[in-house]
């Protein structure tokens, strides 16, 4: 579920009695505030300060509060400390009231506390059993990293975290340079604060620029002893690559067209493969045939293209399914043969999960886990092929990993369908179609959805809604019957296969 806006992220000019008063929440979080106690800290008085909050942040200091120790839970939970107690996350994060702590938890995440917890150590368990592998030194964004700075006694923790980070980004096909001058971007950590509040805070900066792309934060690193440095790093790791592809997809569009390389050219048509959509299919499908044209063993292009290409039957992009579907079974195999690092293959696990080879995308991207147990990209994978499998809850569980691990990914709205789909197979089709919105509110092109939102509102019953839904695909799709339906869907179960098309003709899409 996508939260509402983060407080702690509040960019706007605010007044300083405002600030004031953020400030002291944040840095005592579990102290129960009163209005009287942070206007004097404002310097204000309690109206006065109520006033502006609600006209420079739009809530009150007491939601305000709230908010804030729901994002400390929140980040606490998907840390999955080894041992954590549901009770102490919520006292120190200002509820000492456990039931209403679950109640709002719930209403703001769409699940319940002990969900996510136990969600988190199904991670932990799935990262500590995947061997080690790791990817070639070929066509990898360097990044330069340093001793994270601390005081004198969390020096071990520090220097504990910097080693497993550096063996979680070059997992990840990050190479790490010791030296700024020889690497794109430079990465700095500083540990913060004492006893539980002691955070973790990471930035990247572009060397060229000497701008911030992005900044993380990990809270009480150093308060359970039981805790590994190993899943934070892979936790950081993870959080940093969807930002880190972005600048690199940047650099390459930046780049005079004279002098792309197959990389640049496979990483100019990354965003037309992610966007799902017909113009940007196209659009990437022309730069990857510069790519492969060029460099006819180039992993990644070979997978994006293998994908893009089956892209266009499942998303009725074309009206030649059987060479699109044939010319993608080719690049898939071509693919596979040349290997790449976690991101192409989880790409090719895309590819070959939609062609119905599932066996072989389930080996793929178990590969790519192993090389790089935080690949956002290869969790969701796996909850699709669960999906097609017909097992939700397993599903579920990887596409919540997926969301958890990278939250902004330009594919986070494709796990959001996952899910949807998930809970359709397990006949919550009202949740589902919940899901299958959100989806569609963070990528509002991705008209498609609605083949399976238009269907969970008919069995939900809510008749409104699926005439409403099948409104909107038959406006991006206006020639789309039942049987173009049927020839491009995701390899759902049969059974489900025969409610979605079932509901469909109820909706009145033409046979």
């Amino acid at each position: 579920m996508i939260a509402s806006q983060d407080v702690s992220t509040v960019t706007s000019p605010l007044p300083r009695g405002v600030r004031r008063a953020l400030d002291a929440m944040r840095a005592n979080i579990g102290h129960a505030w009163r209005l009287t106690e942070l206007a004097a800290i404002a310097g204000t008085s309690g109206r006065t300060l109520q006033r502006q909050f609600l006209a420079f942040v739009g809530k009150t200091p007491r939601a305000v509060l709230r908010e804030i120790g729901l994002e400390c839970a929140r980040r606490e939970l998907l840390q999955g400390t080894p041992g954590a107690k549901i009770m102490d996350v919520a006292l120190r994060s200002g509820f000492p009231h456990f039931g209403r702590f679950s109640i709002v938890y719930r209403r703001r995440y769409g699940e319940t506390p002990s969900q996510t917890l136990k969600r988190q150590g199904v991670l932990t368990n799935a990262l500590g059993a995947m061997p080690s592998l790791y990817v070639s030194a070929r066509d990898r964004p360097a990044v330069a990293f340093g001793p994270i700075e601390a005081a004198a006694e969390n020096l071990a923790v520090a220097a504990d975290i910097a080693d497993d980070l550096v063996t979680a980004l070059t997992r990840a096909g990050i190479a790490v340079a010791t030296r700024s001058m020889a690497a794109r971007y430079h990465l700095g950590g500083a540990i913060r604060g004492s006893g539980a509040q002691t955070h973790l805070t990471i930035r990247l900066i572009d060397t060229e620029t000497g701008g911030q792309l992005w900044a993380h934060r990990a809270d009480g690193v150093v308060r359970d002893d039981t805790s590994t440095t190993e899943h934070l790093a892979i936790r950081i790791a993870a959080a940093l690559q969807p930002c880190l592809r972005l600048a690199e997809i940047d650099r390459a569009l930046r780049k005079p067209i004279t002098s792309l390389g197959a990389q640049d050219l496979a990483l100019r048509a990354m965003p037309g493969v992610l966007s799902l959509d017909a113009i940007g299919n196209a659009r990437a499908l022309e730069l990857l045939e510069r790519a492969m044209n060029q460099d006819p063993n180039h992993p990644l292009a070979t997978a994006l293209a293998a994908w893009a290409h089956v892209q266009r039957v499942v998303y009725h992009f074309t009206h030649a399914p059987q060479q699109e579907r044939a010319r993608s079974l080719e690049l898939a195999h071509r693919a596979r043969g040349l290997g790449g690092d976690a991101t192409a293959l989880a790409i090719l696990g895309n590819a070959l999960s939609l062609l119905n080879a599932f066996d072989t995308a389930d080996l793929v991207t178990r590969k790519a886990l192993a090389m790089d147990g935080g690949s956002a990209w290869a969790w969701s994978r796996g909850g699709w092929i669960d999906v097609y499998k017909g097992d939700p809850q397993s599903a579920i569980e990887r596409f919540k990993i997926a969301l958890d691990l990278a939250p902004h990914d330009p594919l986070a709205f494709n796990s959001m369908v996952g899910v949807g789909c998930a809970l359709f197979i397990a006949g919550q089709y009202a949740e589902g179609a919940q899901w299958q919105e959100r989806a569609l509110a963070e990528h509002p092109s991705a008209s498609w959805v609605h083949r399976t939102l238009c269907p969970a509102y008919v069995l939900a019953g809510q008749g409104p809604q699926a005439r409403r839904s099948l409104g909107a695909l038959r406006q991006h799709y206006p020639d789309l019957t039942v049987s173009e339906v049927q020839r491009g869907m995701p390899p759902l179960p049969p059974s489900q296969c025969e409610l979605v098309v079932g509901a469909l003709q109820e909706a009145g899409l033409p046979a």
